[in-house]
């Protein structure tokens, strides 16, 4: 989803409204074609503001669950459909993370993640707005699937990723915010690499679009699907708003790990020495 409204052209409140607003269509249109699990971009509902270093945007962060958690609760239970709805959390006063809310299918909420890997380079100021995740790895138990969630800059490390393998995710999302560069090329490279090494399905969500006055980039879409054998199974386009669609065999989890004995195989003993300090 691209950005409707910027700086200077209302204020905080006017443009995450006007952003949510936006996205209204597209999760009625997931609801009507009976989507069952949905995740939006990374903090779905503002600007991605961190090239900046304004802390007026603190005003933007909120209690999760919250009023957007609530909000969206409405349309998981209306549809009947599980949602993951990235946005910028308050704990309290000074306490800011990038955080991911996931509700079931019934509107309950089931917890969030923190992102855990915070850039601070090149533009992507993002230690000025969020603290490091704290709550680790979760994997929340949906209708219909068992699903984790890792957050952008999170991909470039393959060691949360293995840990939500190891939790019993069945699928990895990942919202993101992300512009063309070195990253375009990671961007199909590792986290197919993720899935095909942990045997999983992962969901890759981009934004769409440039985002003034920032102008960091274009935020280059592509959004995609990859299955447990790290192939691509449906993409989104580059340019344009788009809700991406696609049916995943959760069988297929099975048939991977049992031919390659992903797990029966790992050693996770022999890592121990490779986190000492």
């Amino acid at each position: 989803m691209s950005l409707p409204m910027t700086e200077g052209e209302g204020t905080i409140q006017e443009i995450m409204q006007a952003m949510e607003a936006k996205h209204i269509p597209l999760i009625e249109e997931a609801g009507r074609q009976g989507v069952q699990i949905l995740c939006l971009q990374e903090i779905f509902n503002t600007p991605y503001f961190c090239p900046g270093q304004d802390k007026n945007w603190y005003a933007s962060a909120e209690a999760v669950p919250g009023p957007t958690t609530e909000r969206m609760a409405e349309y998981a239970k209306k549809y009947n459909m599980v949602m993951i709805v990235p946005v910028y959390e308050r704990e309290q006063a000074g306490f800011l993370y990038n955080t991911a809310a996931v509700i079931d299918a019934d509107g309950t909420y089931l917890g969030k993640y923190r992102k855990n890997h915070i850039p601070h380079t090149t533009g992507f100021w993002e230690k000025f707005f969020f603290k490091p995740g704290n709550l680790g790895y979760p994997v929340f138990q949906t209708k219909y699937a068992k699903i984790g969630v890792y957050i952008c800059y999170d991909r470039h490390f393959p060691d949360g990723a293995r840990i939500l393998g190891l939790n019993g995710a069945e699928i990895v999302y990942n919202p993101s915010a992300t512009v063309a560069g070195l990253s375009q090329y990671l961007w199909k490279l590792e986290q197919p690499a993720h899935a095909a090494a942990n045997g999983y399905f992962m969901g890759c969500i981009n934004r769409v679009g440039e985002e003034k006055p920032w102008n960091l980039g274009r935020f280059y879409g592509t959004s995609y699907f990859v299955d447990p054998r790290g192939q691509i199974i449906a993409e989104a386009d580059e340019y344009k708003d788009e809700l991406l669609v696609a049916e995943f065999d959760l069988d297929m989890i099975d048939e991977v790990r049992n031919t390659w004995q992903f797990f029966r195989d790992r050693r996770p003993e022999t890592y121990e020495k490779l986190v000492e300090l």
